[in-house]
């Protein structure tokens, strides 16, 4: 349940910039966020309350959101929050990438790309070493993302279909953090877990 800015074809390359400004979200953009959601998965409950929830969840590392801004309208939205990597040797802090939505009328335009690419500098500059998602490994495999579970990761349920369980290692991760991706309990209380499946 990671995106809803599907390429218009599988492994497309990043795009070069958009007329589209990405910025840090600011408390005036919630409304136009909820509405970003609420129209790109088609669902105006869960995926926005997954949004206020994990903005208002104490955690070891606090959230990184961004917009997309078009002349002033909010068209997309990413968002990084806290999570755990249960690794051998302790418990290492890491973040996940969910949600990412852009408003159906400017989907592949590569805003979502820009979007991806501005969280994960931002994740890069805080010295977080590794980024979570599960979604369609064609879109995510061209934008930084790779099949984690050959890498040394395991999945949080059973119910997300292997391909589509994605991380991104950062520059901060060493070789010993390997493990089990755990989700803040927000994923879990609004039964966000496991909702997509590798083609979508």
């Amino acid at each position: 349940m990671t995106s809803r800015d599907v390429p218009t074809s599988p492994g497309t390359a990043p795009l070069e910039a958009g007329p589209e400004v990405i910025r840090q979200e600011t408390a005036e953009d919630h409304r136009a966020v909820r509405e970003v959601h609420a129209r790109a998965f088609g669902d105006t409950e869960r995926v926005p309350a997954l949004v206020e929830a994990l903005r208002r969840a104490e955690a070891a590392v606090p959230p990184l959101s961004f917009v997309a801004d078009v002349d002033g309208r909010v068209v997309g939205h990413v968002l990084l929050s806290a999570a755990r990597l249960d690794a051998p040797r302790r418990i290492v802090d890491v973040m996940t990438l969910s949600p990412l939505g852009v408003l159906p009328e400017f989907q592949g335009r590569g805003i979502g790309t820009r979007l991806i690419a501005h969280a994960l500098e931002a994740a890069e500059a805080r010295g977080v070493p590794l980024v979570f998602l599960e979604g369609s490994p064609h879109y995510y495999g061209s934008r930084g993302f790779a099949h984690a579970t050959p890498l040394g990761f395991r999945s949080p349920s059973l119910r997300i279909p292997e391909p589509a369980f994605q991380v991104a290692r950062l520059s901060a991760h060493e070789p010993w953090m390997t493990g089990t991706f755990v989700y803040s309990e927000p994923f879990w209380a609004l039964d966000c877990v496991g909702l997509r499946t590798p083609e979508d």
